[in-house]
């Protein structure tokens, strides 16, 4: 006997220390016991309730419909959860309502009980609803930008195009400097008109344009084309470059809407070699003078990808080898196809990564410490792991700082 009394004192301290609310009732659905939780969360004491319907601590407006549920619960009772795919609230003594979760089940003596655990999700509830208030402010915030991306993007074709002209003008007024003092005067006035709208439009965004076209009125006279064909290429990578810009804002939206889909389709490794080889010709242009690119193909057989979203891969990779290696660096770029996967491997002499940026490399606007002073949205490898995610690739990255870094893509068969 005394060790049944310490147990029944266990499980008495068990019922009412606990911390959810614990109801029991018999199968007339009358409270038979309401632990101490079970009074705070509701208001009322236990001997408030005891003997009182569980409908007591429904809202009224549920009460009715809940007589056939429990009705039904003891038909073919079972331990489960209530509620499942819809909320539920209960209703405190006050008249207050408040959002719970409610497990059943049930023991057999003389007759059918049942056991409610109820838990008050009120925190639960409140933060779930500030989680929502800011994915909505998130995907209005995306929805801006989205639109603010396609009138910058008119914006850089218009100013383009009045670069050209205003380029064109400067180059003819070049040729007629020596002829009178009208000309040299009309070629300051253009140079003063493109320097005062490259200022205004693309201030900090366009700084290398600014930069470039303050330089071309040092290099004026007609026997330095060649110091003013290097400024005029600046201008014309910088825009190129703010173009890029727009073009990662672009792909990054379409990426978090679902709107970038891959189209995998089985091609032959010499195509993927072919894919490969087309990038590396197509950015050789904008690579930084003297800086070449090594690139070996090994290996046959089949593959399953995405061409485009390949080509769009390599590219922000090969781009970001120019960008952080020095002149004359070499690149080396090497494509193997084995029976399971395609793997292409980056490598550049470039700066390298710190092992402290290492693993926020592939973050959204990641820049790394030593790389703030080059131009850059930080969105690059971030969209290339989103590249990789449709065509169920990967990538890794070795690299050390001052010496280089090497990427390598994996996609399976």
């Amino acid at each position: 006997m005394p060790h049944r009394e310490a147990n029944l004192h266990q499980l008495e301290a068990l019922f009412n220390y606990a911390t959810i609310g614990i109801v029991v009732t018999d199968a007339q659905a009358r409270i038979i016991n309401f632990n101490r939780c079970a009074e705070g969360q509701f208001g009322y004491t236990r001997d408030e309730v005891l003997g009182k319907k569980i409908e007591i601590l429904l809202p009224e407006d549920y009460r009715n419909s809940h007589v056939h549920y429990r009705d039904v619960f003891f038909g073919d009772p079972h331990p489960r959860r209530m509620g499942e795919g819809r909320d539920l609230n209960a209703r405190k003594k006050d008249g207050t309502e408040f959002p719970v979760e409610v497990s059943l089940t049930y023991y057999t003596a003389d007759q059918t009980y049942v056991i409610a655990f109820i838990i008050d999700i009120t925190v639960r509830k409140h933060s779930e609803q500030i989680v929502l208030e800011q994915k909505e402010e998130l995907q209005r915030v995306t929805k801006e930008i989205r639109q603010l991306n396609a009138v910058l993007e008119q914006k850089v074709a218009d100013r383009t195009k009045m670069l050209r002209e205003t380029l064109a003008a400067l180059e003819k007024s070049k040729e007629e400097v020596n002829e009178a003092l009208k000309a040299e005067k009309e070629l300051g006035e253009l140079k003063s008109r493109f320097v005062t709208m490259a200022s205004h439009e693309f201030r900090t965004p366009l700084s290398t344009i600014l930069t470039s076209a303050f330089l071309l009125e040092k290099y004026n006279n007609v026997h330095e084309p060649a110091k003013r064909e290097k400024h005029i290429q600046r201008i014309k990578i910088a825009v190129g470059d703010m173009r890029s810009i727009l073009e990662d804002f672009l792909s990054l939206g379409k990426l978090e809407e679902g709107l970038i889909k891959a189209t995998i389709a089985t091609v032959q490794a010499e195509e993927c070699f072919a894919v490969i080889n087309d990038v590396v010709h197509e950015m050789e242009p904008v690579f930084k003078p003297g800086q070449k690119i090594q690139y070996t193909f090994n290996g046959s057989g089949e593959i399953s990808v995405d061409r485009q979203l390949l080509k769009n891969v390599l590219m922000n990779l090969l781009s970001n080898a120019s960008k952080f290696s020095p002149e004359n660096g070499v690149i080396k770029v090497a494509g193997t196809v084995t029976d399971d996967q395609l793997q292409i491997v980056v490598q550049d002499n470039g700066i390298g990564i710190s092992k402290e940026d290492m693993q926020h490399l592939f973050e959204r606007f990641f820049r790394a410490k030593n790389a703030s002073n080059i131009q850059g949205t930080g969105l690059g490898l971030h969209i290339v792991v989103k590249y990789l995610d449709l065509m169920n690739g990967t990538i890794d990255v070795q690299s050390e700082l001052n010496k280089g870094t090497t990427f390598t893509v994996r996609i399976p068969a």
